[in-house]
């Protein structure tokens, strides 16, 4: 295994051990994750997992931002 494969899967290891921690102790929060967030969220892990191609791994880091950036606007402007 490359060292780039073991830093990937210990992100993702630490990722869905806080969310696992939100998902359990967040219950009493009313905010809670919108499907454009968490298609956001699901952009950002898969540019991480192909993060070996640059074009594909940033491509999908960026679509993920652009998504993230949407969701805070559209929260934004509800309130």
């Amino acid at each position: 295994m490359h060292m780039s494969q073991i830093y990937i899967a210990i992100s993702i290891v630490v990722l869905a051990i806080v969310g696992l921690l939100v998902f359990f102790m967040g219950k009493s929060r009313v905010n809670r994750l919108t499907p454009l967030a968490g298609i956001a969220f699901g952009f950002v892990l898969a540019g991480i997992l192909f993060g070996e191609s640059r074009l594909v791994g940033y491509g999908l880091l960026g679509i993920g931002v652009i998504f993230a950036i949407i969701d805070i606007i559209q929260r934004s402007k509800g309130k």
